[in-house]
């Protein structure tokens, strides 16, 4: 028996298959031990798949949650960064990132399905097998130590049994040799008794004897079948299912790495799109977008003419004799109020009348009566027409001026300047055209349906489509009107565009033509760019030079100063002809901005376009101020 265990442990070491019933016959309690290390190791990895998936999870909430943290926010000034190569790249790869992270969302979601509850349902299972296993393996050894107890017991009965007997032969037998004891003694005390008793303890020990042998067989027979049967099954058993946990064991990590194995492609793509939008910034596509998105459409300011302050001393004796008649107490009087005045109150000093103004006309076209109301005569004064022309002259006076302001913004983008009017007019006149374009379909679409209808009456009621085809028609009207406007209104700065492109290219030609003529002064009026931002048309006229140089100490205060923003519209009730000084001329239901309200005098200050305002009875106008209007400026 001893030479077959050895030979088999040594084809387990050479085979690498072993029994643990033939090898570890003897080893229960081991055996035992190891098992439930083996459920520990179990569960123990089952956990630490856990905190892994409890990490791929909250890893994938965080890159979720930084994600979303920078992406695009409606009706945000990000918007507007995105139309650049490099926020639209970082808005593809934080897209790459939320899938990226949706991809550990995956590896979680799959390690608890395919590894922690298949372990955990498994390790349940395992325990209950390896229970009942090693409760078969102690009922076994339970039943071999009670067969051992009764071989024992039976044993050590026989060998009382063989001592008592002994012990009555040998007193028996001396008995029978004592000397001194007559026949008669020994037949009285002996004769009887001591023969019945050696044969009772000889009868006793033989059965002892039997049973003994019984027992002896007994637990052999037992001891074998323990040892070569029962055992060798149990612990083959145990083996087997040992195992089998070993073997899940390495499946689960064959598991827990084809688990990010398969996402690996899908994460290869998110990386690859990631690279893809750094590879598609493109320095000079932003470089142009900046020209797109902030170019205003002016042209740059021209050459600054040269002011001759000594044109004064050469002045004509006619307007010498004019000025000194006339004007030279009254402009050494107000010379010194000028210093203290701001530029609005002073042009409000030179060019608002100096009469009332007319009462409103009886008829509709007081303007066209012999005797209706005449615009406010004034002697006209040399300076004060002048600083009028002057101030008449200023072009674009407040367009970047009420940028900087930040005027509110107008239905027609005349706030802005004209480049990027363009561009906001178009791209409102595209979602009008899709809109329409949406409501046409419809249209259609309820048109089809209504046929379908009036054909099959069983399907639906055919005026029930009436209204809902009235709105569409409706709100189509409303978009179509919308379009045109837009449309006129993106037609005109398309026009001033070009009539200032070609203006532009005729005064560079002029400007190499003149190069070689005399620095004094320039042969066309031009626009040029003040230091403040705002556009002015410098004047180019001896007449105008002359006025520069007699209102030299008043310029500075004059460029410091903003126009009057708009503070409402009105609209002409009556005709009127603006013939005198500082007065402006209107026809019939013209619509008008004002840009100063009556201060009692009966006057209203309105402004037709950038070049061109004044002043027109109130009693004439309808007002419409907008007591939103702070600072807004328009482009007209």
């Amino acid at each position: 028996m001893h030479s077959n265990r050895g030979l088999s442990r040594r084809n387990c070491l050479d085979t690498m298959s072993c029994s643990w019933g033939t090898e570890l016959w003897d080893q229960f309690d081991n055996l035992e031990k190891h098992t439930q290390w083996g459920i520990e190791f179990l569960e123990r990895y089952t956990k630490f798949v856990k905190e892994r998936s409890e990490i791929e999870l909250s890893y994938a909430k965080q890159i979720r949650n930084l994600s979303k943290k920078y992406q695009l926010k409606k009706n945000s000034k990000e918007e507007e960064e995105f139309k650049y190569t490099t926020s639209r790249a970082f808005l593809m790869t934080l897209n790459e990132l939320n899938d990226y992270a949706g991809q550990h969302e995956v590896i979680a979601e799959n390690l608890s399905t395919q590894i922690i509850a298949e372990l955990s349902r498994y390790t349940q299972e395992l325990k209950a097998e390896r229970k009942s296993h090693f409760h078969d393996g102690r009922r076994a050894q339970q039943h071999i130590e009670n067969s051992w107890k009764q071989l024992e017991s039976s044993k050590r009965r026989f060998e009382r049994d063989c001592k008592e007997a002994d012990r009555a032969q040998h007193y028996f037998d001396k008995m029978d040799a004592d000397i001194n004891v007559t026949k008669a003694d020994v037949e009285k005390r002996c004769s009887l008794k001591a023969k019945q008793q050696a044969q009772m303890r000889h009868q006793v020990a033989e059965d002892s004897k039997n049973e003994y042998l019984t027992y002896l067989q007994k637990f052999n027979k037992d001891q074998h079948e323990h040892y070569y049967a029962l055992i060798p099954h149990i612990f083959q058993r145990i083996q087997e299912m040992e195992e089998r946990r070993v073997g899940r064991v390495r499946e689960s990590m064959r598991v827990y790495t084809e688990v990010e194995r398969k996402v690996l492609p899908i994460v290869s793509k998110c990386l690859d799109g990631m690279t893809k939008a750094a590879e598609s910034i493109e320095p000079k596509m932003d470089s142009k977008q900046v020209v797109e998105s902030y170019k205003s459409g002016f042209e740059p300011p021209g050459d600054v003419e040269f002011e001759d302050y000594s044109v004064s001393m050469k002045r004509a004796v006619s307007e010498s004799s004019f000025l000194n008649a006339r004007g030279e107490s009254r402009r050494r009087s107000r010379s010194k109020l000028w210093p203290l005045l701001k530029r609005n109150k002073l042009m409000s000093l030179l060019a608002s009348p100096r009469q009332p103004p007319p009462p409103p006309p009886t008829s509709p076209s007081p303007d066209g009566l012999p005797n209706g109301p005449q615009s406010p005569q004034q002697p006209k004064e040399p300076l004060s027409q002048r600083l009028n022309d002057f101030m008449g002259t200023k072009h674009k006076m407040h367009c970047l001026r009420s940028l900087k302001r930040g005027g509110t913004g107008q239905e027609d983008y005349s706030h802005l300047p004209p480049e990027q009017r363009r561009k906001k007019l178009q791209a409102k006149l595209n979602d009008i055209n899709k809109d329409i374009q949406k409501e046409m379909d419809q249209r259609d679409a309820l048109t089809k349906m209504k046929d379908v209808y009036i054909k099959n009456p069983h399907l639906g009621d055919p005026d029930s489509i009436d209204p809902r085809l009235e709105e569409i028609t409706q709100s189509l009207e409303k978009l179509q009107l919308e379009a045109q406007k837009f449309e006129g209104w993106l037609t005109e700065v398309e026009r001033k565009l070009l009539e200032k492109g070609s203006e532009s290219q005729r005064r560079q030609s002029s400007h190499f033509d003149s190069q070689g003529n005399t620095p004094l002064t320039n042969n066309y009026g031009q626009s040029r760019e003040s230091p403040d931002g705002s556009y002015t048309e410098d004047p180019s006229t001896e007449t105008t030079m002359q006025f520069k140089s007699r209102s030299t100490e008043f310029d500075e205060e004059f460029d410091e100063e903003e126009p009057l923003p708009t503070i409402g519209t009105c609209k002409a009730l009556y005709p009127f002809e603006g013939q005198n000084e500082g007065t402006i001329s209107m026809a019939e239901s013209e619509m008008l901005y004002v840009i100063e309200e009556d201060k009692g005098d009966g006057w209203t200050r309105v402004r037709r376009n950038e070049d061109e305002e004044g002043y027109v009875p109130t009693s004439y106008i309808k007002l419409f101020l907008d007591t939103n209007a702070k600072g807004a400026m328009t482009y007209i």
